[in-house]
């Protein structure tokens, strides 16, 4: 089946300027909000192809709004019929694929939740059989590149021959600057195994607010991404849905105005360079929030040890520390000495915040 996707022609993306922009609603709410909100793209001069809107909407918890349903459908139509946008919709079942198909929606993605399930991805291209749409795959919400390329797999099966994929983060425990972490890494190798798959990115999802859109988007194009989704709203404080993350037509012509478009076939050396500092900063974000972690965990372990009157160096500890990092460095192909020096200081902001806590120091 991976063959079969590598072979794929997808020249669907060639009718699109590159990139290809997909603006909308978080959720469509009214005819009113979605009219407006279309007006507005078109007057800003944006460039946007597609328009986008949740008709139904996954909520984690019960008892919020989840989308108008079908009604909304007609509200796309006519922001198709007078202002000519391509339209496109979330889908997670088979009711949802049979009601957009009869609106005529150009495009339909799936979502995240929906390809994390392979029986929900299984009926959406069972539903789909046969059909000329063009369908996107947003990742997986868990870091599971198998996941994401599988679900792309059942849709090829099912004969859909026009297919992209969106990159909107992945979910993590941790917290971040992201509401979604971007792990690029991930999405890299996805674009290294099937360079045919249109890939897009989506940074209202990634970040959960709007002051990071303009530089997730132009990391994803130094990147060599191929389109960018951005939630784009009428009144963005007052959505119904993911209001913090979403931005007027104006402030999206104005972001879209100042990116950089980058020539994937042409990778100069200053575009190389700052693809590699791309990852690394991610690293580095990763591993401050790790080491943050630590340290909270340290300061339970002072409070523990004043509990008991239990002296703050620990010999034994220390010994196991610097055995455990002996062996990284091994492992890792590393400098012994590299790794015994970070554990060393690692260890003594540890013991500084364990003695600030028994000397009672905030």
């Amino acid at each position: 089946m991976q063959t079969e996707l590598k072979n794929l022609k997808n020249e669907w993306i060639k009718e699109f300027p590159k990139p290809l922009i997909i603006a909308g609603p978080c959720s469509a709410e009214s005819e009113k909000q979605m009219l407006e909100t279309a007006e507005r793209i078109r007057k800003s001069d944006a460039n946007v192809s597609v328009f986008r809107a949740g008709i139904w909407k996954p909520r984690t918890k019960p008892n919020g709004f989840e989308g108008v349903g079908v009604i909304g459908l007609n509200w796309l139509k006519k922001v198709k019929e007078e202002f000519g946008f391509i339209t496109t919709v979330e889908v997670a079942n088979a009711h949802h694929v049979q009601a957009a198909l009869e609106a005529d929606v150009d495009i339909f993605w799936i979502g995240a939740r929906s390809t994390a399930n392979p029986f929900t991805v299984q009926e959406i291209a069972d539903a789909l059989k046969g059909s000329k749409k063009t369908v996107l795959v947003k990742n997986p919400v868990n870091p599971d590149l198998a996941l994401w390329i599988g679900a792309l797999e059942r849709l090829i099966g099912a004969g859909i021959e026009n297919l992209g994929a969106i990159h909107r983060g992945f979910s993590t425990y941790q917290k971040t600057d992201y509401r979604n972490t971007p792990n690029w890494q991930i999405a890299i190798d996805f674009k290294n195994q099937f360079p045919n798959i249109p890939l897009i990115v989506d940074p209202s999802h990634i970040c959960g607010n709007r002051t990071g859109l303009f530089d997730v988007a132009q990391e994803a194009l130094n990147l060599g991404y191929d389109g960018i989704m951005l939630e784009t709203h009428c009144s963005p404080d007052e959505a119904w849905s993911d209001a913090s993350q979403q931005i007027t037509p104006e402030k999206l012509a104005e972001i879209l105005k100042n990116l950089r478009v980058r020539n994937s076939d042409i990778i100069e050396f200053e575009d190389e360079v700052e693809l590699h500092r791309t990852f690394i900063s991610e690293l580095d974000m990763q591993l401050i929030e790790l080491l943050s972690q630590r340290m909270k965990i340290s300061e339970k372990i002072g409070v523990l040890k004043k509990k008991n009157n239990a002296t703050i160096f620990q010999p034994e500890r220390w010994k196991t520390i610097t055995e455990y990092a002996a062996k990284k460095a091994d492992e890792t192909s590393m400098s012994k000495d590299f790794i015994e020096k970070l554990f060393k200081t690692i260890h003594e902001q540890s013991i500084e915040i364990q003695n600030n806590i028994m000397l009672d120091k905030e």
